[in-house]
């Protein structure tokens, strides 16, 4: 192949390539504001929010750091956050804020009870843990997180809450308290951030009691920080050509590094049983990796369903990789063109 044309059939070798590394990053169920636990005290509808303001501007771009305090830092740096706490109530309201301690098990992020410590909440002072709101009012607290020097290397998880309760009085026997927070992710080491990984091991279908049917992905967090997977699941090819979803994945699954669990997509109770092709895309922050099986529900509820073909794993990519693929494909382009351009003269 002569001339101009080679030019153009690598520009659209190229171009191609790009498509097909390059993909949407899938639907994400936004955290908002996190409501950590219960948020109103329903004999008075009394309610109150809660939601982080700040996240490192090396962070802009990961959904998690800017609906919890996710960081990586050095023995003895000092980092602060605000977060901004509002009275969702008609009624003015006395709210108490402090830090609370938290962990990850089971495959989820659990907290302790009541103002339970642990290392983190004692780096973690605020500058003021009482509130008076008016009525649709809000406060801004600051939160301070001074990691000593001789802190150990490892990721340490807390909650900062915001309370309000009604206190026992002649038409209350017990006192009735709601709290809403936002999650601590501090990882303490030198260097640079251990890398938020995880695989997805495998994929089934089954029937929950309630007869619904749900596709459940195992999953294994291979990187160093702990993640929170959000998702979605399409079904294609099923009986007579149908297609279904997407459905979100079921929030709430935390994993440590090194942990493994279950992810479940709840589905139609109407759904035929299949078979389906099912394509599930799991993300946590700016890491996204997706897997197609082919899946037949079972016929009875509390059941499991056959998986006709053998999980193939997408290769996923975070957000700074696809960025930095795409700038060498475009630079790549414009080396082609000036070239071309300067044989045409």
């Amino acid at each position: 192949m002569k001339g101009p044309h080679r030019y153009w059939v690598l520009l659209l070798v190229l171009a191609c390539v790009q498509a097909a590394w390059v993909r949407p990053a899938a639907a994400h169920g936004a955290h908002g504001a996190s409501r950590a636990s219960s948020s109103h005290a329903p004999a008075t509808g009394r309610t109150i929010g809660i939601k982080l303001l700040d996240a490192p501007e090396s962070r802009r771009a990961d959904p998690r750091a800017r609906a919890y305090i996710v960081d990586h830092v050095a023995p003895g740096s000092v980092i602060e956050r605000r977060v901004e706490v509002t009275n969702e109530s008609s009624t003015p309201m006395h709210v108490n804020v402090y830090a609370a301690a938290a962990a990850i098990a089971k495959g989820a992020f659990a907290f302790a009870p009541g103002r339970t410590p642990n290392e983190l909440t004692g780096w973690t002072s605020l500058d003021t843990t009482d509130l008076e709101l008016a009525a649709s009012g809000s406060a801004r607290v600051r939160a301070t997180i001074r990691v000593p020097r001789d802190a150990a290397a490892g990721e340490r998880y807390g909650v900062i809450w915001a309370q309000t309760g009604i206190p026992e009085d002649r038409s209350h026997t017990v006192t009735i308290l709601g709290r809403v927070g936002v999650r601590m992710y501090i990882d303490v080491g030198p260097g640079g951030e251990p890398p938020s990984e995880f695989r997805i091991e495998e994929l089934h279908a089954a029937r929950a009691r309630d007869g619904r049917g749900e596709v459940r992905a195992r999953v294994r967090n291979t990187g160093g920080r702990a993640l929170d997977l959000v998702g979605a699941l399409s079904l294609s090819g099923g009986p007579g050509g149908l297609r279904a979803g997407p459905f979100q994945a079921r929030t709430g699954t935390t994993l440590a590094p090194g942990d493994v669990a279950e992810v479940v997509v709840p589905l139609d109770a109407r759904l035929p049983d299949g078979p389906w092709t099912a394509a599930l895309t799991l993300r946590s922050g700016l890491v996204e990796h997706g897997t197609r099986a082919t899946v037949t529900f079972p016929a009875t509820a509390g059941g499991a369903g056959a998986v006709a073909a053998s999980v193939v794993r997408e290769q996923g990519f975070s957000t700074p990789v696809v960025a930095g693929f795409s700038a060498l494909v475009l630079a790549a382009l414009g080396l082609l063109r000036s070239t071309f351009l300067r044989r045409r003269r």
